[in-house]
């Protein structure tokens, strides 16, 4: 499950600058290529898959006649993690004044509450042929992906200099990183089941400079291609069947670029480089005998040993788009009246390790693009849970969640367990208790639906996958450090935990500290639930209560709008006078969440909530009164057992003093018309159809229709389309 937060805005600078044609296609292409290059791999991993299964008597010839050591041979693909450094050196001249030169580190220090620093992920693919005397030639081509530039300072690998230019007097001068690239040869010595390789080539990276003014705050921000060339080694070694895990540094050298600002007022004359250490999972799509002609076994496993490592894969694409729409006004954070499209891509790995006894740890390094409509604003139930509250035009790497989790056995009946994302193939007990400790997204533990909850697959609305008013802990993409509890007992599971929230309350109108988690953890968020498992006339359902107390540094509303009244220190602001009360409160919230299985291909679910609306909202979105019901259709009735059609209904509601507060011009997480002369009910109707390709790929179609977006009856209806593609392994 997916959690959002708002997009931020780091500078209030004038920005000079012309975006021309090509830099759309740049980053088209650039994003167009991450979404064909990881679902290829998640498609051709679920071929090979498939042909495992297959009986095979006797293994075709393979290149080489040396029987002792693993098999190299055949394509791979992959992905890799790592971290970079390295330096720009730079001269900026002026006409008839003296240079200025001076250099800066592109390494950033990773902050893990705000995600950020000069770490990276990627994809790379390639091909082995391995001589007699196993001496390994191959040629690998890769793209590599920075991560989110943090607001505060803009930056992910690059950095910034002061200067003094002799006619435009202090400046700034920086460039950042936003993909790059190798094509690169192999050679390489593989004794037993290790490989030592040494590689080179062509490299590329996809850069922005930027040159500010401080005197005027103009800025002039080009785009520019750097080419050089790569050089590095590594070791790679088999961890399971078909995967192989390697260590690799390489060096990059970029060649000098020269840039013009300002109409000539200033030249920047730069070089560029970058070392990189990485870490690389590679799917070897050749497995097999490590000897010519040698048997193979009659189902060779896809999957790495269960009982050890396991992983997962998942590529998403997903396209929103809605008409003009009827609208008398609009703010800050509405729907543009216009119409507006837009996509979001995103990569997952789910890679597990089993520690001891019932112990695993997980860790999701992922790569995501994209925006949602109108920057993740305009309604509170926004329609695409696949969009996070900060966007981006290219490509960025996150590692999501990084958590352990224990299970221990309390007796009862013995239940057998297939693999899955962060799950292994094994058995548990019936009752028993699990412990999670680190970080992952609250909705991954609480407030789960069968038939509503993974936007990937099913619903995309937020007040459809989750209750409206859960208004769960998370950073800008709703994830959080925390500890969770869960105790299985017999038909009942009690759950509890607690996280930390972001360092403010993201109310009130793009918030920059909203994007990150507070290091201290003064501000926390308790939920506990209460789930009952059942049958109804043979069929099995669930119950669940949960509830949720936020404690941190808010404001109450009616103070807010008490400060902006006329001769008011705030006065028309009640987004600042919010801002300006926070002190620690508490926020609390509880939910019902019901599912229903009525037939083999019928299942009914629904959703009602409350949340103290006094007080500001903190992560998720501007609702505090929520009910929703929907159905689920399986379509082995009309002989397409793999595909689903789903239709569900919400309401969402403000309480009156949140409706004043938003009348008055306040801003929230989501919404925000700068007024709101005429509330009313917020009203959803969402339905999807879902495709399944194969048994890991699906399309699907999705149309919702909102009834006064952001509860303001003046705007809308508004009627939104998507399509999503979505793969896994």
């Amino acid at each position: 499950m997916l959690a959002r937060i708002l997009s931020t805005k780091i500078a209030k600078t004038k920005i000079v600058k012309t975006r021309v044609a090509k830099t759309e296609i740049v980053k088209t292409t650039i994003s167009a290529a991450l979404a064909v290059s990881s679902t290829a791999l998640a498609i051709a991993y679920a071929e090979s898959a498939r042909a495992d299964d297959a009986v095979v008597t006797k293994a075709p010839a393979i290149p080489y006649v040396n029987s002792s050591g693993y098999n190299w041979n055949g394509f791979y693909a992959g992905g890799h993690f790592g971290y970079a450094w390295g330096s720009s050196n730079w001269t900026a001249s002026s006409p008839g004044a003296a240079n200025v030169s001076g250099s800066f580190s592109v390494a950033q220090r990773i902050d893990s509450f705000n995600e950020s620093g000069s770490f990276l992920a990627g994809l790379q693919g390639g091909y082995n042929y391995m001589l007699p005397n196993r001496v390994l030639l191959g040629a690998e081509v890769d793209a590599t992906f920075p991560a989110f530039q943090n607001p505060l300072s803009g930056l992910s690998i690059g950095n910034i200099s002061n200067l003094t230019s002799p006619t435009l007097g202090a400046e700034t001068y920086g460039e950042n990183v936003l993909a790059s690239g190798t094509v690169r040869g192999r050679v390489g010595y593989a004794p037993g089941s290790w490989l030592f390789y040494a590689t080179g080539g062509f490299a590329w990276t996809y850069n922005q400079q930027t040159l500010t003014q401080v005197s005027t705050g103009n800025s002039a921000t080009p785009f520019l291609w750097r080419l050089g060339w790569a050089a590095g080694a590594g070791v790679e070694v088999p961890i399971a069947p078909h995967w192989t895990a390697r260590l690799e540094y390489l060096f990059t050298d970029y060649a000098k670029s020269t840039n013009t600002f300002f109409g000539g007022a200033q030249t920047v004359n730069s070089d560029f480089s970058v070392q990189e250490l990485r870490l690389g999972l590679n799917y070897q799509f050749g497995y097999g005998a490590t000897a010519g002609n040698a048997p193979l076994v009659t189902k060779a496993p896809a999957m790495p040993d269960p009982d050890n490592i396991n992983f997962h894969g998942q590529a998403t694409f997903t396209w929103q788009g809605y008409p003009a729409m009827r609208s008398a006004f609009q703010g800050p954070n509405s729907l543009p009246a216009g119409g507006q499209g837009r996509e979001t891509i995103d990569a997952t790995l789910a890679a597990g390790a089993r520690l001891w006894q019932g112990a695993e740890f997980w860790a999701d390094p992922e790569l995501d693009q994209g925006h949602g409509l109108a920057d993740t604003h305009g309604a509170a139930g926004f329609p695409s849970a696949e969009a996070y509250k900060q966007g981006a035009d290219y490509p960025y790497a996150r590692v999501q969640r990084y958590f352990v989790r224990q299970t221990i056995d309390l007796g009862g009946e013995t239940q057998k367990v297939d693999t899955d994302f962060h799950q292994f193939a094994g058995s548990q007990t019936e009752n028993r208790l699990v412990l999670t400790v680190g970080k992952f997204a609250v909705v991954d533990i609480f407030d789960n639906n069968r038939y509503a909850n993974n936007p990937k697959t099913d619903f995309l609305n937020w007040s459809v996958v989750n209750a409206g008013t859960f208004d769960y802990a998370g950073d800008a993409w709703g994830y959080s450090y925390g500890a969770a509890a869960e105790w299985y007992q017999g038909r009942f599971t009690l759950r509890g935990g607690v996280f930390d929230m972001s360092v403010t309350p993201a109310e009130a109108g793009n918030s920059t500290a909203a994007y990150g988690l507070d290091e201290t953890f003064s501000q926390q968020q308790y939920v506990a639930e209460i789930e009952e498992r059942h049958e109804l006339w043979g069929e099995p359902g669930k119950l669940k209560i949960t509830a949720f107390v936020t404690h941190g540094r808010m404001g109450d509303f009616q103070g807010a709008i008490a400060l902006s009244q006329p001769g008011q220190p705030f006065a028309g602001d009640p987004s600042d006078a919010i801002a300006s009360i926070r002190t620690y409160r508490y926020r609390p919230g509880v939910s019902l969440n019901f599912e229903q299985q009525v037939t083999e291909t019928l299942g009914v679910f629904g959703r009602a909530g409350w949340a103290d609306g006094t007080v500001e909202p903190w992560d998720f979105t501007d609702v505090d009164r929520t009910v929703q019901a929907g159905v689920s259709i399986g379509g082995k009735q009309w002989g397409r057992p793999d595909d689903t059609i789903g239709i569900a209904g919400v309401i969402n509601g403000l309480a009156p003093v949140h409706q004043a507060y938003f009348a008055a011009g306040g801003t929230g997480i989501l919404i925000g018309d700068g007024a709101l002369p005429s509330y009313g009910l917020e009203q959803i109707v969402e339905a999807y159809y879902s495709y399944a390709l194969t048994a890991s790929t699906r399309v699907s179609v999705d149309y919702q229709f909102i009834a006064n977006p952001g509860y303001n009856t003046e705007r809308g209806p508004v009627n939104v389309f998507a399509g999503r593609f979505h793969t896994q392994f």
